[in-house]
């Protein structure tokens, strides 16, 4: 079997129930427990179930605040901001409506800067993007339930994984498309101190 190194699911902005009725079914064959060692998620969980079924597909869990979040006596108060350790990589989480504009790359930078991370995970305007800027990356997972935003209602659904091998990383992003899986594969390296 080949080595991936440490796999990191990303994903985001469920809203489940209230924008979305569930993972589309393609979708949750294929995020079987404990095949990854993280899980990041930018937040708009919509419930304590959901927060409850991402902590049974790995043994690292990070969740940051969404702008739309659960409430009530179950809920779990999640941070505005993140910052954890894969390999070499320094990842900063942000579920980005904290953005202005919201997915505008230079201000993405802004907080990645201030993180001080070498790769920016953020969401909420949940259309999937790798982008390097300034010789780091930005990543944002999309809606894995394909949920509308206020900026429109035309959303694919999508998520990431990351394959992080020491000072490499090969993310793979996912969409789903016309009810079939699509596939795109970025590589890239950190950058030399």
């Amino acid at each position: 079997m080949a080595n991936f190194g440490e796999l990191v699911l990303v994903l985001g902005d469920l809203h489940i129930p209230h924008r979305a009725s569930a993972i589309p079914e393609k979708f949750k064959r294929m995020l079987v427990p404990n095949k990854m060692q993280h899980v990041v998620c930018t937040g708009n969980l919509g419930s304590k179930e959901n927060y409850d079924g991402l902590r049974d597909l790995a043994p690292n869990v990070h969740v940051v605040s969404g702008d739309v979040e659960y409430t009530g006596p179950q809920a779990t108060p999640f941070p505005e901001t993140r910052v954890i350790s894969v390999g070499e990589f320094r990842i900063g989480v942000i579920h980005g409506h904290q953005v202005i504009p919201w997915g505008d790359h230079m201000a993405l930078s802004m907080w990645r800067r201030k993180l001080g991370c070498d790769i920016l995970i953020s969401g909420h305007t949940h259309k999937n993007e790798v982008v390097e800027q300034e010789g780091y990356y930005h990543i944002n997972p999309g809606s894995i339930t394909g949920a509308y935003s206020p900026i429109t209602s035309d959303i694919i659904p999508s998520f990431v994984l990351l394959a992080v091998q020491g000072a490499k990383i090969v993310c793979y992003v996912y969409e789903l498309i016309d009810g079939e899986i699509d596939v795109s594969k970025t590589e890239f390296t950190k950058k030399a101190a």
